[in-house]
């Protein structure tokens, strides 16, 4: 059921100037709205060619009309899309007569959630609808389209029913407790426990690649005043972003650059370096570098190799890289290799390089990838979000305290880890979703989609 029965108008290409725009319209109404838009019956699944007027019979365009009778359409329900020409003067002349008569501006992801609610796709369907249109690679728009086209779903609904058929079997053996046989002592039960459970961690990993694909990672790299900081963000940024000179001090606030490796959306932030300074502008510096530091999925520790001879990296300022979060991998830059006639080799996460003459900086972004978990092959990955690893987690964690029960033979709790379980699943795909989080998704669409 739709939440509300409302005819819905929307310009569904992008902001700006175009060969072509399109007005997309859905609802019970939709057809009359776009006939008395045309003036001419409209055929299901037949471009019109024709003149679109506004309520004083004038024309605005002309152009071509679609209309896709429910159920088949993207919504489920009448849908028409006018295609003018791509200008926003034209297409918003367009909208505003459709809402004159009688149609309502869409909200940002109508279109899509409609299609949810009336069964055309599932949720994670729906979120790769706008992972398409969001991805920044090729592996990315690729892990999408496996996502679309219903991939990730398939594998979770086979988790699903992996989890059904065990619960079915422990269920109603709890249900005939006069029955003499054991089932918690059953071999059957405990290797088709185990066959779910190597089945979640397989999606798992996989949708854990597909969110490094979708969202990438945060790296700030960090470190002393006049360590080569703002070089190496120049150098892995292939670009002359960062001002660098040889006064301490330079870089005064973070300063942010996105780049790709291997197709891996990355968010280097060059920072302040990490002194006490009683300078005003350079302390509120390092308070925002040491901000970023915590909110870091890595983080690129710099020194000049030559402050580090006879101390480690950390020793130079402790004041600051001892509060670094625990959590947090860090991997130790030794920088202006070129200085020095020291041979240093990478080992663990110790790496030497020079920003200034592009030392040991590709081996830097093979290093990164691999820190990171990233794999060279996105084979068989589809596109994930953050709510889809924590379900995932969770249920991976029921399934856990399930075990311990089976082991303990007690049926009852195993039974409710199993159903919590299936329910951290199905939340992905829909099956159990609360309002506000449906809300929460879809208002992150453009409008139009």
């Amino acid at each position: 059921m739709l939440i509300n029965s409302d005819t819905i108008a929307a310009i569904a290409t992008a902001p700006g100037k175009g060969g072509v725009g399109i007005i997309r319209i859905s609802g019970k109404d939709a057809y009359a709205i776009a006939h008395k838009i045309t003036q001419t019956p409209l055929k299901a699944r037949h471009a019109h060619f024709l003149p679109f007027k506004d309520v004083n019979n004038e024309t605005l365009d002309q152009g071509i009309a679609l209309y896709f009778k429910a159920p088949h359409s993207y919504t489920g329900e009448d849908v028409v899309e006018l295609q003018a020409h791509g200008g926003p003067v034209v297409l918003n002349l367009i909208l505003q007569t459709a809402i004159e008569h009688g149609a309502r501006l869409a909200n940002p992801g109508e279109f899509t959630e409609r299609a949810y609610l009336n069964d055309k796709i599932d949720l994670a369907q729906a979120e790769a609808i706008a992972d398409m249109i969001d991805a920044s690679s090729e592996q990315a728009a690729k892990s999408a389209m496996r996502s679309l086209q219903g991939d990730f779903s398939q594998h979770i609904d086979t988790l699903v029913e992996s989890l059904i058929q065990l619960r079915i079997h422990v269920e109603a053996a709890i249900d005939f407790p006069e029955e003499e046989i054991d089932f918690l002592a059953d071999e059957h039960i405990k290797t088709q426990l185990l066959h779910v459970q190597h089945n979640v961690d397989s999606v798992l990993h996989n949708s854990k690649q597909g969110a490094l694909l979708r969202e990438g990672v945060e790296i700030v790299i960090a470190g002393k005043p006049n360590a080569g900081k703002s070089s190496l963000l120049n150098a892995l940024a292939g670009k002359e972003s960062a001002i660098v000179t040889d006064i301490e001090g330079t870089t005064r606030d973070t300063l942010r650059e996105y780049i790709q490796i291997n197709g891996i959306p990355v968010h280097i932030i060059d920072t302040a370096g990490l002194r006490v300074s009683n300078d005003v502008i350079e302390t509120e510096g390092v308070r925002r570098a040491l901000e970023a530091i915590k909110k870091a999925d890595h983080i690129l520790l710099v020194a000049d190799i030559n402050d580090t001879k006879d101390k480690k990296i950390t020793d130079l300022a402790p004041e600051f890289f001892t509060h670094i979060p625990s959590h947090i991998p860090i991997t130790y830059i030794y920088n202006k290799v070129d200085l020095t006639n020291n041979n240093n080799e990478n080992h663990d996460n110790h790496l030497y390089i020079s920003a200034k003459h592009d030392i040991g900086i590709n081996k830097l972004r093979d290093y990164l990838l691999k820190a990171i978990g990233y794999e060279q092959t996105t084979e068989g990955v589809f596109t994930a979000r953050k709510r889809h690893i924590n379900a995932l987690t969770k249920a991976q964690d029921h399934l856990e305290m399930a075990f311990s029960h089976l082991m303990h033979k007690d049926g009852e709790l195993l039974a409710e880890e199993l159903n919590l379980a299936q329910k951290q699943l199905s939340s992905i795909t829909g099956e159990f979703s609360a309002d506000d989080l449906l809300g929460e998704i879809f208002s992150s669409f453009c409008i139009g989609k």
